[in-house]
């Protein structure tokens, strides 16, 4: 039995309209990751973009610059990998109910 074609595209488009959608919502959420009991904090969209590293004075030791960079690469990190998190999510429940022809799933 042949498929049904435009049942399949109407899939399709659905899918892609679901996926388009929840990339412009990622685009305009933020995640906020941190170091150093929250002396460090930078700020991520779902897109990967940074819109802020805020640093505690605390966290500003001269004679330790060394410290003050793991501090913001790590915070870096946190935000990075919450930001993934996020989206993983957001794509996985943006295709609920969208039936795909076998091999195009996510």
């Amino acid at each position: 039995m042949q498929p049904d074609i435009n049942q399949m595209m109407r899939s399709v488009k659905k899918a892609q309209e679901e996926l388009l959608k929840a990339q412009d919502e990622l685009a305009k959420a933020t995640v906020e990751g941190s170091a150093g009991g929250g002396a460090v904090k930078a700020v991520c969209a779902g897109n990967f973009q940074f819109q802020a590293i805020k640093i505690q004075a605390e966290a500003v030791d001269v004679n330790d610059m060394g410290m003050l960079e793991d501090l913001i690469l790590t915070a870096i990190n946190d935000a990075t990998k919450k930001a993934q998190e996020m989206g993983e999510k957001k794509m996985a429940n943006s295709m609920k109910g969208v039936s795909l022809p076998p091999g195009l799933g996510f």
